[in-house]
């Protein structure tokens, strides 16, 4: 029996020998190459090995797990034209938006700040007429639509790419699309400027410490506002037939600052409270 034991025992310490040998070979393969030697380089005989053995690992680990950077490829370039219905070109929109606001309805209609020549509100491509849906080869057309602050006219304007011609006009007396950046600008401004963007100044002022003296601090949201039908007279009893818009205004890279109960009209240049 004692011979048993003594035989399991000599297994048992033979085992725990082998497995400490096979860690010492795993920590000379994985351990930095300065591992087992002094600052100079000088250490033990078999540093020499190790190190090498290391070396090898880590070379292998950087090209498993290095990441080529990514390549930003550049846009293709733009021509002046587009062709069927690519989307319009700058070239194209600049042009579009020139032969529409001619002369004549330049000198009869007004912008936002009260100046000459209409509010530009967007160019789109035109869809085709009904007779040109099958026909690869029909003309690019453009549509520019224009805010006319004189007499509260949405006006739009079909431009022929091809001829450079004005095809047809449509005049819109009640119908406001979403406004534009130089008509929230403006918004803003008139808002800042009433006695009624007390509020606004001074929520302003309590989450920068600087005054409010300009749209330009302002990140800026808006829609368009419309009065109720039947709705009792006051300053914003004309909303819908007037521009009116209310402001959403973010501190730049700060808070927004709540002005819902706000409107302000664009077209008599007035700012109302609801409610």
């Amino acid at each position: 029996m004692r011979k048993i034991v003594h035989r399991h025992l000599g297994k048992v310490v033979a085992g725990a020998a082998i497995a400490v040998a096979g860690t010492a070979v795993m920590v000379g393969i994985t351990l930095p190459g300065s591992a087992g030697a002094d600052e100079s380089g000088r250490g033990s005989a078999g540093a020499g090995p190790r190190q090498a053995g290391s070396e090898q690992g880590q070379e292998q680990g950087q090209g498993q797990s290095a990441v080529r950077p990514g390549v930003v490829e550049r846009a293709p370039a733009q021509g002046d034209k587009g062709t069927g219905r690519d989307p319009l070109t700058d070239d194209e929109t600049a042009r579009v938006e020139r032969i529409a606001a001619d002369r004549q309805l330049f000198g009869s209609s007004e912008n936002v700040e009260g100046g000459r020549g209409p509010q530009r509100i967007g160019v789109d491509l035109a869809e085709p007429e009904e007779n040109e849906l099958d026909d690869p080869g029909a003309p690019r057309r453009a549509d520019v639509t224009f805010y006319d602050y004189r007499n509260d006219t949405l006006v739009t304007r079909t431009v022929n790419l091809g001829t450079g011609k004005v095809e047809r006009t449509d005049t819109q007396h009640g119908v406001q699309p979403p406004l534009g950046r130089d008509e929230m600008t403006e918004a803003a401004g008139l808002l800042i400027a009433d006695p009624l963007g007390a509020g606004l100044r001074a929520d302003y002022k309590d989450a920068t410490g600087k005054e409010l003296t300009s749209p330009d601090q302002l990140t800026l949201n808006s829609m368009v506002y419309r009065a109720a039908p039947g709705a009792r007279p006051g300053p914003l009893a004309k909303c819908g037939e007037h521009r009116c818009v209310r402001l959403f205004p973010k501190v730049r890279n700060g808070s927004w600052i709540d002005s819902r109960d706000l409107v302000i009209d664009l077209s008599a240049r007035k700012v109302g409270k609801l409610g």
